[in-house]
């Protein structure tokens, strides 16, 4: 099993790494599923593209920018679609500020792919569509763990 771990990155802080960090360590050691951190492969994307200051582009050199983030984009997509078992996606207030999230959370519920959410903003300010869109929704990471343990312990 292969999960995808989504959540802000652009807006937040470490973009977003130590959550993954830890929830990848958990995955692997008690499910022994593998993951797609979109932190990584994105470093490994700047890393191959020589784009150390991408962000700088969005200013001096939008279409420069463009053209990279839409790298991205397409790399995060396909982990999604064409890769990925499940979806773990952390909302919080980050992610309001950001759109990857969203689409990555969309396109899992179009294709079928169970998208697990942690929820921390209040219900009121929770997206209908990314409730929707989502498979099961958990008020912090011990219940997804819970969760994740009793549904996959046998696969």
């Amino acid at each position: 099993m292969i999960a995808y771990l989504s959540g802000a990155m652009e807006q937040a802080a470490d973009e977003g790494a130590l959550w993954r960090e830890e929830m990848t360590r958990w995955l692997e050691t008690e499910l022994n599923h593998d993951v797609i951190d979109p932190v990584i492969s994105s470093q490994l994307l700047v890393e191959k593209h020589e784009a150390q200051n991408y962000r700088d582009w969005k200013f001096s050199d939008p279409e420069r920018f463009m053209e990279f983030v839409r790298k991205a984009i397409d790399l995060d997509l396909d982990n999604v679609i064409n890769s990925s078992d499940y979806i773990i996606c952390l909302w919080n207030e980050d992610v309001m500020k950001g759109g990857g999230t969203h689409g990555e959370v969309t396109m899992a519920y179009y294709k079928n792919i169970p998208v697990y959410l942690i929820n921390q903003v209040p219900v009121k300010d929770l997206s209908g569509w990314i409730m929707a869109c989502s498979t099961q929704i958990f008020n912090n990471f011990s219940e997804l763990k819970s969760f994740l343990a009793e549904t996959y312990k046998n696969q």
